[in-house]
């Protein structure tokens, strides 16, 4: 039991509804996680809720800060729960994972919108330089010019994803200096190089440390790496990006015909 002094206690509702024993089998964190499950599928833990930090519960309870970090783990992979930063974990209903169509091309933005969500975006660093690489990527002389964009995207003021993204200013010098807050597809398309299609790939990946931060893990979790090249009418290449997708509330959906 951890003696550090809480400042917030958790609420009495949720404390008195949860009575674990010791004389039985079934381990102390199998038991708070059932519980919490009852009381999320009942509407007595509501989506959206916060839930009690770890260490907060833990001494509530008077159980190891372990053991609540074991059931924690276990909603977030049911689903259940979210990490959401410095707030720690909110309640969510599986139903509640993002499940965005593949039939069409459209930006982060487009697609939280048409999901009910309100999106944003916190940019961690913009610069336009050369770079020979992502120059060999776009088909490009060695000195082409690129807008190199890091951004987290939120959905709901969530993290959900970290991507790291290179335009090409050949196709839109003004992009260098724009105001990027909003859709980046939509200031294309309103300055003459409108997307058209695209190329992704999805794969399955484990965040580093700086990502775990991000989305608020204490560990890494499943996420899911998309790997995307946009072009315009004309098959030049306007985007070369790598976004990095939460899995624990993210999922693609792919309509397939015969």
């Amino acid at each position: 039991m951890n003696g550090t002094k809480i400042s917030k206690p958790a609420p009495s509702s949720l404390i008195d509804g949860l009575k674990l024993r010791e004389d039985t089998a079934m381990p102390l964190y199998r038991q708070l996680e059932e519980q919490l499950v009852s009381m999320i599928k009942q509407g007595r833990l509501a989506p959206g809720a916060t839930m009690p930090a770890e260490r907060h519960l833990a001494a509530e309870l008077g159980l190891s800060r372990t053991t609540v970090q074991h059931c924690y783990d276990a909603l977030r992979k049911r689903r259940l729960l979210a990490a959401h930063g410095r707030l720690g974990y909110i309640v969510q209903k599986s139903e509640t994972v993002l499940e965005p169509g593949m039939n069409r091309l459209k930006g982060f933005t487009q697609e939280m919108q048409e999901l009910g969500r309100t999106p944003s975006s916190r940019i961690l660093e913009r610069q336009a330089l050369s770079d020979r690489l992502i120059a060999s990527i776009f088909g490009l002389p060695s000195t082409a010019r690129f807008l190199k964009l890091i951004r987290v995207r939120l959905g709901d003021g969530i993290p959900l994803s970290r991507e790291i993204a290179w335009y090409s200013l050949d196709a839109c010098q003004s992009l260098e200096h724009a105001d990027l807050s909003g859709s980046i597809y939509t200031y294309l398309a309103e300055h003459g190089a409108p997307p058209a299609h695209c190329e992704q790939t999805i794969e399955a990946t484990s965040p580093d440390m700086a990502e775990c931060a991000i989305f608020g893990f204490t560990e890494p979790l499943p996420s899911l790496l998309i790997k995307r090249r946009t072009y315009d009418q004309t098959n030049r290449m306007l985007e070369y990006v790598e976004g990095l997708f939460r899995g624990d509330s993210y999922a693609y959906r792919l309509k397939m015909k015969v």
